[in-house]
């Protein structure tokens, strides 16, 4: 995972090699753009500065941690789309902590509702009854099509995956799984198996997991033809396995690998492929779930299908660990046969946070703005593109965007070292911005719902203003 972040190169070494890849097609000058106005100013910080942080860190912490940028930053506020570092400094979030806060940083009626309920009861137990853990399970199970309502919570997205894999190998009998290439589900065990990068995979047991081809629309050989990429399900379920499977997880837009939107078509197929087979279809929405695509409240939707399980994390909290695994009564009544516990699945506070984050989504309009500003946000990129021989593809919906970069657009070369350095220098204008894809090339725009057409137009003239100057 650490390489996908390292290898930073200085704007000398880039200036002459890509000049012509990030070069303008018509020679205006790029005006420096201006962050919109913010009527917010954070309390002085008074404690340690990022360089001790730093240090504490790499004493203390697992090496395995790594962090962003040349020079990392110590941030110590937020308050909606913005963050503020040691300094004051504000920042816009187009990142939104890896697709997580949803309603906006430190969204008042989420705070209250958190703080509310830590002072009466911070943790009992799902074992004593409390109003929270229910009241928040059916105001999701209202957000489900029609069985999907039996809910079971986490306390991430991969604890919900790899609960989702254990109930469909125990409903069905069987242990073979498909997943999707490219795909990411979580990094316990069952979960770092059905993953399908060699980036966040070790060297450990996972068995039990075949991996499809990825429905790709800009790699891949079929291109938008989901119907022949499903064919491959086809082949693995006559040649990879005995001819049952327990079932199939995918994301409908991958998001640590790279913004995939699957290719139309591809779902359906592949979900009536794996319900003859004897299977259960689970939809990963730890990322595209809780209107963050704007025409749907989940990412499954947009395919026209409905899963016999859903899993969920990050937006369903705003920033609180929380995940959710949700399906039929008659699916869920195979975890009666043991005992099947989480201390803090659920807790009162978590509860909380997710009921509120409910309310603001419906109350503040968040799925109508992800909409709006999200295919507002993807025009201007479109048009970015087709300045910058650097772009190769925009790709996603709503406000889970990708824009994928290159340095040949016949050989759709990953032009790594093009976004390190791009990232630091959009990073010293101002705005945070995400990276991903196996070939760690493309930009992940996640941001908080509540970003603006302003925003937006702030994040592309930064943009195009640091892509001007390379």
């Amino acid at each position: 995972m650490q390489r996908l972040f390292a290898r930073a190169v200085s704007s000398r070494d880039l200036q002459g090699k890509f000049r012509n890849l990030s070069s303008p097609a018509h020679s205006d000058e790029v005006i420096v753009p201006k962050m919109p106005p913010f009527d917010y100013t954070p309390p002085p910080y008074t404690g340690p500065p990022a360089e001790e942080i730093l240090k504490k860190r790499k004493h203390y912490l697992s090496p395995s941690i790594f962090h962003l940028y040349k020079k990392p930053l110590n941030l110590v506020d937020g308050k909606m789309q913005y963050l503020f570092d040691e300094s004051g400094r504000r920042y816009l979030d187009a990142f939104g902590g890896i697709a997580t806060v949803s309603c906006g940083h430190c969204h008042p009626d989420v705070v209250e509702a958190i703080v509310n309920q830590t002072k009466k009861l911070q943790h009992s137990t799902v074992l004593y009854l409390n109003h929270s853990i229910a009241d928040f399970a059916e105001a999701l199970a209202s957000k489900f099509p029609g069985d999907l309502k039996v809910v079971f919570f986490t306390n991430s997205g991969t604890e919900a995956n790899e609960l989702a894999l254990m109930i469909a190998r125990l409903y069905t009998g069987c242990q073979d799984i498909i997943s999707v290439r490219n795909g990411y589900h979580g990094n316990a065990s069952a979960t770092m198996g059905a993953t399908a990068q060699s980036t966040y995979k070790f060297n450990t047991v996972q068995t039990g997991v075949l991996h499809a081809l990825n429905p790709d629309q800009y790699r891949g050989v079929f291109g938008s033809d989901g119907a022949k990429y499903a064919r491959d399900v086809d082949d693995l379920l006559s040649f990879g396995c005995c001819g049952r499977v327990a079932g199939f997880i995918a994301e409908a837009i991958q998001g640590v690998g790279g913004i995939y939107e699957l290719a139309p078509g591809y779902l359906p197929a592949v979900y009536r492929s794996i319900r003859k087979a004897g299977g259960l279809c689970i939809a990963d929405e730890v990322q595209s779930g809780f209107a963050r695509t704007g025409s749907h409240f989940w990412g499954f939707e947009s395919h026209g299908v409905v899963p016999d399980i859903v899993t969920m994390a990050k937006g369903i909290g705003n920033g609180i660990p929380l995940g959710a695994v949700v399906t039929t009564r008659e699916i869920a009544e195979v975890l009666t046969a043991a005992n099947y516990f989480n201390t803090f699945g659920g807790s009162p506070v978590c509860t909380a946070a997710g009921s509120a984050v409910l309310r603001v989504i419906e109350k503040d309009k968040l799925q109508e703005n992800a909409f709006t500003v999200g295919s507002y946000l993807k025009e201007r990129l479109l048009a970015l593109k087709e300045k910058y021989e650097l772009i190769g593809d925009v790709r996603g919906r709503g406000l889970m965007l990708g824009v994928e970069l290159v340095t040949d657009h016949e050989l759709k070369t990953p032009a790594k070292a093009e976004i390190n350095h791009l990232m630091d220098q959009i990073k010293e204008m101002g705005v945070l911005i995400g990276k991903g894809g196996f070939y760690g090339n493309v930009f992940r725009i996640t941001p908080p719902l509540c970003f603006s057409k302003e925003d937006a137009d702030f994040l592309i003239g930064v943009m195009d203003y640091t892509m001007s100057k390379m």
